[in-house]
């Protein structure tokens, strides 16, 4: 059984499609990295995994049960798939430490001594054990980036989903994000990565999904893909870029 399922999945506001019959599923362990232009529905997608977005039509299985428009009990959805995003949304009242641990001591109610060490191992991690009585004000955007991720990451997720994580980050910062996602998937962790970073999208994914105007347009391996693209709009979306493979 897939850890999660897309079956025919249709989002709408109003009459306007935005998601069209889109269908796929996700292994355990597996990284999803899903790629098109601005506006196709990528990050409408994974708001609608998540539960941010009622969908109108087809259906979302975690683990073999439906999670799609779920209401009185969707925050123990959310705590098995966790999602950042381009702004950061830390609390800028609380110190590093303090944003971390307010999930998994409020919504999660585990034991404050268990969570703050999984926490400073966290933060170990990704370089910011050091900073975890800093307040987000203090941190760069690459910093508080990580810090969100940690955050996602202290709650246990089954899958993680990213949005957009260094959209809204100076170039110098991205690669600093970008390695803590790499260092993930070397370690087994599930995701569905939305981006525009094609370098990245190909070093880290197992399977790329191209998105078009709601369609799923082609799907693959990453090197089938950025080397040989079987549609005609994958190609023309692929020429705008040049790729060169992190090493």
């Amino acid at each position: 059984m897939a850890l999660l399922e897309i079956n025919h999945l249709v989002k709408q506001y109003d009459a306007s499609p935005i998601l069209n019959d889109i269908s796929f599923s996700v292994e355990k362990g597996e990284v999803i990295v899903i790629v098109g232009p601005s506006g196709c529905g990528k990050s409408t997608l994974l708001r609608c995994m998540n539960g941010l977005e009622q969908i109108q039509g087809g259906e979302i299985l975690l683990g073999g049960e439906r999670i799609s428009n779920r209401t009185k009990d969707m925050y123990l959805v959310r705590q098995r798939i966790g999602m950042v995003f381009q702004s950061y949304d830390l609390f800028p009242h609380m110190n590093v430490l303090d944003n971390i641990l307010l999930g998994p001591r409020k919504a999660q109610k585990r034991d404050k001594k268990e969570a703050v060490k999984e926490a400073e191992e966290l933060l170990q991690r990704v370089g910011l054990y050091d900073k975890i009585r800093s307040y987000p004000r203090q941190l760069s955007g690459g910093q508080k980036q990580r810090v969100a991720i940690v955050r996602a990451l202290c709650m246990n997720p089954e899958i993680m989903l990213f949005d957009e994580v260094t959209a809204a980050l100076d170039p110098e910062m991205v690669r600093e994000v970008l390695d803590v996602m790499i260092d993930l998937a070397k370690q087994g962790k599930t995701m569905i990565i939305v981006t525009h970073e094609m370098q990245f999208a190909r070093a880290v994914a197992d399977r790329i999904i191209f998105i078009d105007s709601g369609n799923i347009v082609e799907q693959g391996k990453p090197d089938d893909f950025f080397t040989n693209p079987q549609t005609a709009r994958a190609r023309q979306f692929l020429n705008v870029f040049q790729f060169d493979k992190i090493k």
